[in-house]
């Protein structure tokens, strides 16, 4: 979704006659028509799940099982990763020619996925999102994509309810939002400290783990966590929160910073905020455009903002949203009940959508 992404040509001339060949002759065609791909799980009308690549007009292109639902997904020049969610225990990494058996990276004791991770800008690395739910801290698993992402290392997420992280275009930061929310596989889903939460984004050294930046939410905000992150092509990050207080407060769900910069949030117009329903489930940055979209599933809308000065820019109604990513002009969104764009498939597309970068 970020940096260099390629379109229909690039992803042709990098998957090969080998990977058409192996498409049905309609997604075949499909592919050499569409003008962008991306990525998203699902969930199949027989209950299965799976993560598909599809052209820009919502055609699935080709799919494959996984064992258990995604939520978001990563992808680098070769692989796309998909995340298991919260608190689930695998990273399923397939190749995106089909040519190379998909690789099943399995949580370490004592640790879960939070759902999220991403790949360092030369494809070296995956970074993925974890709790240490013993020690109730966020943390950052390091895997190496040269061999067969063997876990390498992890460093600390410098808080708790790691969801999100991202890195830097040049790869040396790791950009992190820590949702503040502890969880503990043994209650499952549930959040045990919404009565003091510790909401925070993070900036640390991507080769070291070391702290660079945290900025903490103020006392008056403490019930908004931070959850997903995306970058413009200033380098600015935006971030997207959700919010754990009463339904009748309106607080900011949407801002941005830069390092050495303090957080700034968006101001909507109330009418907005309260489209949102208190919870924006996903962002985008769309950096030719110079525009950030939002999805809310609370809400049942999307919103577009103006990457310069924060104005609205559009609004519309999304019923079951879900994802969204850059597209040719503005952006890409799916929704649960299986729509993307235009496109209405059988399968209900998940949380989160890429487009391959």
């Amino acid at each position: 979704m970020r940096g260099a992404q390629i379109d229909r040509r690039d992803f042709l001339k990098a998957a090969g006659a080998i990977y058409l060949a192996s498409l049905t002759p309609a997604a075949a065609e499909t592919l050499v028509r569409a003008d962008a791909v991306y990525a998203s799980g699902f969930r199949a009308p027989d209950g299965s799940f799976g993560a598909a690549l599809l052209a820009e007009d919502g055609r699935i292109v080709s799919r494959v099982a996984l064992p258990g639902r995604a939520h978001g997904l990563a992808s680098s020049a070769k692989k796309v990763a998909a995340f298991a969610r919260r608190p689930g225990k695998f990273i399923f990494i397939f190749d995106r020619q089909n040519l190379i058996a998909p690789v099943v990276v399995n949580a370490p004791a004592g640790r879960h996925f939070y759902g999220h991770g991403h790949f360092s800008p030369d494809g070296r690395l995956l970074y993925a999102s974890e709790n240490d739910f013993d020690n109730n801290r966020g943390m950052i698993g390091l895997y190496d994509a040269t061999d067969g992402f063997r876990r390498i290392g992890e460093f600390p997420a410098h808080g708790i309810g790691t969801h999100d992280m991202s890195v830097s275009d040049d790869g040396k930061l790791l950009i992190i939002a820590n949702g503040g929310i502890e969880t503990n596989p043994d209650f499952g889903r549930t959040k045990l400290n919404l009565d003091h939460m510790e909401p925070s984004l993070v900036l640390a050294d991507a080769a070291t783990g070391d702290l660079v930046e945290k900025h903490e939410l103020p006392e008056a905000l403490r019930q908004v966590s931070t959850r997903h992150i995306d970058l413009d092509a200033d380098g600015r990050i935006w971030f997207a929160c959700q919010y754990e207080g009463p339904r009748r407060d309106l607080p900011p769900l949407i801002g941005h910073f830069g390092k050495g910069e303090a957080l700034t949030w968006i101001d909507l117009p109330p009418e907005v905020t309260r489209s949102l329903g208190n919870y924006v489930g996903a962002i985008a940055v769309n950096r030719r455009d110079g525009l950030v979209g939002v999805t809310s599933p609370a809400g049942g809308v999307s919103v577009v903002l103006d990457a310069a000065s924060g104005k609205v820019k559009a609004t519309g109604i999304l019923n079951e949203a879900a994802g969204i990513a850059s597209a040719r002009h503005g952006f890409a969104t799916s929704s649960y009940d299986g729509r993307f764009l235009d496109s209405q498939e059988t399968v209900n597309w998940d949380q989160h959508i890429i487009r391959l970068s």
